[in-house]
């Protein structure tokens, strides 16, 4: 049976969500099971059901594959000039009017005057609180929708939460939003976005009922309803995704990415995701091991985290054996192909080794560790040792990977990590524009930006990369700060597509630039330096310069 493991509950027993791949009709499915079906369009679907029924799903001959929600976590840590920006809009008159920029991140404060008009009302269409029970957007099952009309009415008011009681309560969506497409119109202007007549849709994301790390589903979920929400206007659309895991092959072969693809060619779209911040992070170990070769793989775990995850990618051709010491020198467990699911303990962490199945998205296959704290403030502290034996081998690859820093910190390491392929999911989906970050007042790389290519010869990523270091932006509450990360490159590039579509398709200069020609051009356009080589693991194509990707698309537009 090719199914993966259920992941360890959050907030409790109940019930729990599935990723369905699937052809035909879910109500049958929906009555037997008592299921809650969530179609997402494009024959993918998500389903809420009792766990211990989750192989029944495989009886339906409607289901292709299912696949577990993943954790997703912030890619956190006026740069205009250095991306062109300055002089692209006033060569070619810009402002991103006519077109949407949607931000699904922690939510938006849409108190913040970047994002209102000059008359005070709001620039933000709709906003759909993943958060907050209440009344859903048509067609999903949980969260709050505001309108604009219900916002500028909450503005008006002498108690705006009273009436929409959305809150940014971390800033980082506040802070994205203001880089893609804040008017500045609390600095006087002087604080300006990319495209700051652009319309918002904002999504918060976050488990249902409870403000979480979001997984993979509320992201899909978000993905939907913005881009349902672009058709429905008829207005080109811009999406920025700064969230990211380290949880998959980092190949793109999730069911979570390949939706994300389908989506990316759904209306006129360019879905744009942050890197990731894991390039120093020592979260991914790659090494070759030969026929009976052990290789031991240290690795610190730091202290009060309740659960951790380590994921082994490796060719289904070659088998090997893994072994576990925790801190104190005992050996968790000897695992091998022949382990579906292992369960075993030292002091009060319980260790469970899971063997996954390659599927019709991946050749490849997955050992997956995941630790548990029973009792105490988290997983038992210190070096714990992988060891990795070589019993059968063809080809000898391995990649591991630790979860994101904003999950387990730094302190949580390998000792001999690799930078190489820490782009963050779904950074490394075919279709989404990838941005890494780079310090604009120096001219250098951010060290913790992630870094390409791609397992398997994918396509090489990122695409390119944009201001990340002390980036001015919007403050949630009110104000500017300066923020830090690939989250914060992500929505210069964001703002970016907003501005040639609204060139392209608004104008009519290119109707057709949307999608995959406007990733085209953002490459072509690119600043190289000398002595690089591009495509580059760490720069991508270069750095964003819109200036030279508008001046190259007039000229290509005139065949």
């Amino acid at each position: 049976m090719m199914t993966e493991p259920a992941e360890e509950p959050r907030g409790g027993e109940g019930p729990r969500e599935v990723i369905v791949k699937y052809n035909g009709d879910l109500s049958r499915l929906e009555a037997a099971l008592g299921a809650e079906v969530e179609p997402l369009g494009a024959d993918y679907a998500i389903v809420t059901m009792d766990p211990a029924r989750f192989e029944e799903l495989y009886l339906f001959p409607e289901v292709e594959y299912i696949e577990q929600p993943k954790l997703l976590s912030l890619s956190q840590v006026n740069s205009l000039g250095a991306v062109c920006v300055t002089g692209a809009r006033d060569a070619y008159q810009l402002t991103g009017q006519g077109t949407l920029v949607a931000v699904l991140d922690s939510g938006l404060d849409y108190r913040h005057g970047d994002f209102r008009r000059e008359d005070g009302s709001t620039r933000v269409l709709w906003l759909w609180d993943q958060t907050l029970p209440g009344r859903p957007p048509p067609g999903f099952k949980g969260g709050a929708e505001f309108s604009g009309a219900e916002l500028d009415q909450a503005l008006s008011s002498g108690d705006p939460y009273g009436l929409v009681s959305h809150r940014d309560t971390v800033g980082h969506g506040t802070a994205v939003a203001g880089i893609a497409a804040g008017n500045g119109r609390e600095s006087g202007g002087g604080a300006r976005g990319v495209a700051p007549e652009a319309d918002l849709l904002a999504v918060k994301l976050g488990e249902r009922g409870r403000a979480s790390f979001a997984r993979t589903t509320e992201l899909m979920r978000a993905l939907k309803y913005v881009t349902d929400k672009a058709l429905e206007l008829r207005r080109p659309l811009a999406v920025n995704i700064s969230y990211g895991s380290n949880d998959g092959a980092h190949n793109g072969s999730t069911l979570f990415e390949n939706y994300i693809d389908e989506l990316a060619l759904t209306w006129k779209t360019v879905i744009v995701a942050a890197a990731g911040n894991e390039g120093g992070a020592g979260h991914h170990f790659a090494a070759h091991v030969g026929q009976g070769e052990t290789l031991d793989v240290p690795f610190a775990v730091s202290a009060n985290l309740p659960t951790l995850t380590m994921s082994i990618w490796r060719n289904f051709a070659d088998d090997f054996t893994f072994a576990l010491s925790a801190p104190n020198g005992a050996q968790v467990a000897l695992i091998t192909r022949n382990i579906v699911s292992a369960p075993a303990g030292v002091g009060n962490t319980t260790v469970t080794v899971s063997y996954r199945q390659p599927t019709h998205y991946s050749v490849g296959q997955e050992v997956f560790f995941a630790f548990r704290a029973d009792t105490g403030p988290g997983v038992v502290p210190g070096i714990w040792t992988l060891r990795i034996t070589g019993t059968q081998v063809v080809d000898g690859q391995l990649d591991v990977w630790l979860p994101t820093v904003e999950e387990v910190s730094a302190e949580t390491a390998f000792f001999r990590p690799s930078a190489a392929v820490t782009l963050t999911i779904p950074a490394t989906a075919g279709r989404v524009v990838t941005v890494g970050g780079y310090d604009a007042a120096r001219g250098s790389i951010a060290p913790f930006s992630g870094q390409g290519s791609l397992r398997d010869g994918a396509d090489s990523k990122p695409d390119l990369v944009a201001p990340a270091v002390d980036v001015s932006s919007a403050r949630a509450g009110g104000g500017y700060d300066v923020f830090t990360g690939t989250s914060m490159a992500a929505p210069f590039v964001t703002g970016a597509a907003a501005l040639m579509m609204e060139w392209g398709v608004v104008q009519g200069n290119d109707p057709f630039l949307y999608g995959q020609r406007v990733k085209a051009f953002l490459r072509r356009g690119a600043a190289r330096d000398l002595g690089q080589t591009y495509p580059n693991p760490s720069w991508g194509y270069g750095k964003l310069c819109l200036k030279t990707s508008l001046d190259t698309l007039q000229t290509y537009s005139q065949f």
